[in-house]
């Protein structure tokens, strides 16, 4: 499986921890991942580019997207270049894997009504779920693949308890179910 990864150049100093740990991941599900242009370079490197580079460089991740199988995305720093390339990526009927770490979801993402983007918050026990999870809905694995409106009363509750299990959400709401399911 192809993935396409991107995430804020402009936070790689911070956050280079989160996007090698996110890559190695991927790498786990034996996953091919297209990340160079993320871990390879740098802000002021790109600055140095002239504008047939630029443009070049605009054609290839076109070219990557259009190829890959799914788009999985650091967004806990707000970037503009990565919001287009989701943007670009959705367009396309492409899967994407919205990640952050800390804070709030990005706004625009957060209750966005596509079922290709999942937004998630994730810490270094629950990415490896998380990403197996996408990556089997990707692939069409998984079952299948809902959503439904909750309370705000039960949003925090639900918050509460995938932080004290360590868990993803998701991952929680199916444990519940498979437990009552077994009583049957």
């Amino acid at each position: 499986m192809n993935v396409y990864f991107t995430a804020s150049l402009a936070a790689k100093q911070q956050y280079i921890q989160n996007y090698q740990q996110i890559v190695e991941t991927l790498k786990k599900q034996q996953c091919a991942i297209i990340a160079d242009h993320i871990l390879g370079e740098t802000e002021s490197s790109i600055k140095l580019q002239t504008r047939e580079e630029r443009l070049q460089f605009h054609k290839q991740l076109e070219d990557w997207i259009n190829d890959c199988d799914c788009v999985v995305v650091e967004a806990s720093f707000p970037s503009i270049s990565v919001g287009y390339e989701i943007s670009m990526a959705l367009h396309r009927g492409k899967p994407v894997l919205v990640l952050y770490s800390e804070g709030d979801p990005p706004s625009l993402l957060a209750y966005h009504a596509d079922e290709k983007i999942v937004c998630e918050r994730y810490t270094r026990e629950t990415l490896g779920d998380l990403i197996s999870e996408f990556i089997s809905f990707v692939k069409g694995s998984s079952d299948s693949r809902f959503t439904f409106f909750i309370t705000p009363k039960i949003a925090a509750y639900l918050e509460q308890k995938a932080k004290s299990e360590k868990l993803p959400k998701s991952v929680y709401l199916r444990k519940l179910i498979e437990k009552d399911m077994s009583k049957i």
